[in-house]
């Protein structure tokens, strides 16, 4: 916790110092008891953003040749992402796969903090997609508050395909918590896509994005 909470300040004193991004909500993340947060995706940044920003540890995945890449630069990102609580998936493995939800189910059992992105993968053209329902199966089956989290202008952070980044203005906004019943993992299909389009309704509200009604098909690379 202490490697955890040294890089976090840092790298919170490093975004708010050079993009001073505004921040609204935070008093909505619970102060204990487990919780998921449901961002949407505009940039390859967003994950370092939410864990940097929020009040409590929020384990994301991480693409697992983060944590094997040779080298100096290979060991810190190895130490960056194992210090804010990422988890390593393999590249193509989707979010909302069974294993992957499970891995984020024991998480929740422990009183932590997760983050899902609802969408899959981030949206290269700046709308917010129709939301995978890994999401609504999480807040079913634990029972645990979504806290929906709106990211506006991440994107202009690092362009997709740019290797660089640039410093740039943006808002986190974190909406007020969804509860849903907890019925465990054997619940309905219409269930889980009930609770899911509720959560990308909030995200939506917060985001002011423009909608559509297909998922995003993008490769997977985040």
């Amino acid at each position: 916790m202490a490697m955890f909470d040294a890089i976090r300040w840092t790298t919170r004193g490093l975004v708010t110092t050079t993009c001073r991004p505004t921040v609204i909500g935070l008093g909505n993340v619970p102060k204990e008891g487990p919780f998921i947060v449901a961002p949407n995706h505009l940039s390859f940044l967003d994950s370092v953003i939410v864990q940097a920003l929020m009040p409590r540890p929020v384990a994301f995945f991480a693409k697992a040749e983060y944590f094997t890449t040779g080298g100096v630069k290979g060991k810190v990102m190895k130490s960056f992402f194992e210090a804010v609580g990422s988890i390593p998936v393999e590249r193509g493995e989707q979010a909302a796969s069974v294993q992957a939800l499970k891995t984020l189910l024991e998480i929740l059992d422990s009183g932590r903090g997760v983050g899902i992105y609802p969408e899959g993968t981030r949206s290269r053209d700046g709308i917010l997609y129709r939301g995978r329902t890994g999401v609504g199966w999480l807040a079913l089956t634990t029972g645990a508050p979504v806290i929906p989290v709106g990211l506006i202008g991440t994107e202009n952070l690092q362009p997709a395909d740019s290797k660089s980044v640039k410093p740039q203005h943006f808002t986190m906004k974190v909406g007020e918590p969804l509860y849903f019943d907890k019925t465990g993992p054997d619940h309905s299909l219409p269930a889980r896509r009930q609770a899911t389009d509720r959560i990308m309704d909030a995200i939506a509200e917060l985001s002011g994005q423009e909608r559509s009604t297909s998922y995003n098909q993008s490769k997977v690379t985040d």
